[in-house]
C-alpha cells in the first residue's frame, strides 16, 4: 500500500489518518506535504466544523523519516514542520486521536491539536537528544504550554516517556478511550459533535477568539476581543432560530 494521508468525512468532521505501515507513520516530505494540503482541503470544505487527526495503528506517528532528516537543510526541515504546522495553525477545532506511540514530530502532531484523546497504548515520546537532534518545530514552546516546564524538562532534557494515564495526568492528554482504534475515533468524533452541531462561523470565530485570549492579555481586553463576534452572533439566523427552539422546549414543559 502506498503511504498516504486518508481523508474522510463524517457528520461534519474531517478525519485524516497517517497511514505508512512499514513506518509506523513515519512523516515523509511527501506525507507531511499531503497533510498540511489535507488540513488546507477541510479548512475550505464548509461542510466541515472539525477535524480529528490519527494514525493507523498500531502507531500514531513515530516522528520525521530518518532518512529524509539526516540530509535535510533548513528548507527540507521546515517542509517535515509544514505538515504539524498546518494542524497548529488550522482556523477549525482540531483532535488528536493517539492510538499508539506519538514520537519526536509525532509528538509535536499531537500538540498541534487543539486536544488529544488517547487509546490505552499511547505513549508520548520527545527522543530528540536520544537521537543526537535538537528540538524542531517548536516544540519545546508546545510541550511547555501543555504540561509545564518541570514536566517538559523531564521529557526533554531527561527522557521521561509518558504513557496515557501519566500523559492524562499531566494534562497533557484530556481523556484515554478503552476500546481499539475505531473505539477511538467514533470517541473523538462524539467528542467534536457540538463543533460540528454548531454555526461554522461561530466556531471559527469562538477559536480565533480563544487564540487572542490565550496569550497573557488582561481580563479587560478580553472582554473588548470577544464583544465584537458576540454581537454579530446575537444578530444572527442561528442564534434567533435556537433560541425560539429553546424556549418552544421550556414552555412545553
Amino acid at each position: 500500500m502506498t503511504d498516504r494521508i486518508r481523508s474522510e468525512r463524517a457528520d461534519g468532521v474531517a478525519v485524516l489518518t497517517i497511514e505508512a505501515p512499514t513506518t509506523r507513520n513515519a512523516l515523509t516530505l511527501d506525507l507531511s506535504d499531503q497533510l498540511s494540503e489535507a488540513v488546507a482541503e477541510a479548512e475550505r470544505d464548509e461542510t466541515v466544523h472539525a477535524l480529528v487527526v490519527t494514525g493507523a495503528p498500531p502507531a500514531f506517528c513515530a516522528g520525521a523519516d530518518l532518512a529524509h532528516l539526516g540530509a535535510a537543510k533548513e528548507t527540507g526541515l521546515r517542509r517535515v514542520y509544514e505538515g504539524f504546522l498546518a494542524v497548529a495553525r488550522c482556523e477549525l477545532p482540531t483532535i488528536a486521536a493517539v492510538g499508539g506511540a506519538a514520537v519526536g514530530a509525532g509528538l509535536n502532531l499531537a500538540l498541534a491539536a487543539d486536544v488529544r484523546i488517547a487509546g490505552p497504548r499511547a505513549k508520548f515520546v520527545a527522543r530528540f537528544l536520544e537521537l543526537g537532534l535538537h528540538p524542531g518545530g517548536g516544540m519545546t514552546w508546545m510541550l511547555q504550554r501543555a504540561v509545564g516546564a518541570q514536566r517538559a524538562a523531564a521529557m526533554t532534557l531527561f527522557g521521561e516517556v509518558l504513557d496515557a494515564g501519566a500523559a492524562t495526568n499531566a494534562g497533557l492528554v484530556l481523556r484515554v478511550v478503552d476500546g481499539d482504534h475505531d473505539a477511538l475515533v467514533a470517541a473523538a468524533l462524539a467528542f467534536a459533535r457540538p463543533a460540528a452541531e454548531a454555526p461554522r462561523e461561530l466556531v471559527l470565530a469562538t477559536k480565533r477568539s480563544m487564540r487572542k485570549t490565550r496569550t497573557g492579555i488582561a481580563h479587560a481586553e478580553a472582554v473588548d476581543v470577544e464583544l465584537v463576534p458576540q454581537l454579530e452572533s446575537v444578530d444572527s439566523d442561528a442564534f434567533a432560530e435556537r433560541l425560539a427552539a429553546m424556549r418552544a422546549r421550556i414552555h412545553r414543559k
